[in-house]
């Protein structure tokens, strides 16, 4: 999953738009940001936060400077946990080249010190996008972990895995009618890029116009294939 090989598969996937959500780090987001955009293709930046519950969290962010303000947010809340590599592989932040110019030591799948409704509040104020990640599986998915939406959480929208059933989530009231659901691949190789995705109407592709298609607003929507 190098920068250059994750763009290449999603332009091979005839993708318009991906997002780069690495478990618990930014840090090479911006990367594919500058290859994507000179490719034609359009990245969004964030990471998948693992909460305290250990509930996941899709968060995107439109600058780097705001990625780079939340990324401050997880170093402050990511727990001391030394990456073991031979057991949960290396964690490497690696330029065009594919050369390593850092390697993170604190395990990046382990959950945050931080609450799910913190790591939102924060988000939001930071003008980003929250949205909690495959809300269908037995583990580490909203549902999973709490059992129910929170009141108090402010989701941007929810995402269900590739073979999910919309109807399974939102006709039975579990996930509020008046929120859009999201299709994403949840891709961990190249070969999953694509495999689930999204058709967001929008005038044109921009954070903006994105945000707006999440919250179905001024004509702006999202359908799932």
């Amino acid at each position: 999953m190098s920068p250059v090989n994750i763009i290449q598969a999603a332009l091979d996937s005839q993708l318009d738009i991906i997002a780069i959500t690495d478990h618990n780090s930014t840090k090479q987001a911006p990367l594919i940001k500058k290859i994507g955009t000179e490719k034609g293709l359009f990245v969004l930046c964030g990471a998948e936060i693992n909460s305290k519950e250990e509930v996941h969290c899709l968060t995107l962010f439109e600058t780097n400077d705001k990625l780079k303000e939340f990324q401050t947010f997880i170093d402050q809340h990511l727990l001391p946990i030394k990456n073991k590599p031979n057991i949960f592989g290396d964690q490497v932040v690696v330029d065009e080249n594919e050369m390593i110019i850092e390697d993170v030591k604190y395990l990046l799948i382990s959950a945050l010190s931080a609450t799910l409704l913190e790591i939102e509040q924060k988000v939001h104020q930071l003008g980003g996008l929250v949205i909690p990640a495959h809300v269908d599986r037995p583990f580490n998915g909203l549902f999973s972990q709490l059992g129910f939406v929170p009141e108090e959480l402010k989701a941007d929208a929810f995402e269900i895995s590739k073979n999910a059933r919309t109807s399974e989530w939102q006709s039975n009231g579990k996930i509020p009618k008046e929120k859009l659901i999201i299709r994403n691949s949840d891709a961990h190789t190249p070969e999953q890029i694509g495999q689930g995705y999204s058709i967001f109407e929008i005038e044109e592709v921009t954070f903006n116009e994105i945000q707006l298609a999440l919250h179905g607003e001024r004509g702006r929507t999202v359908k799932i294939n």
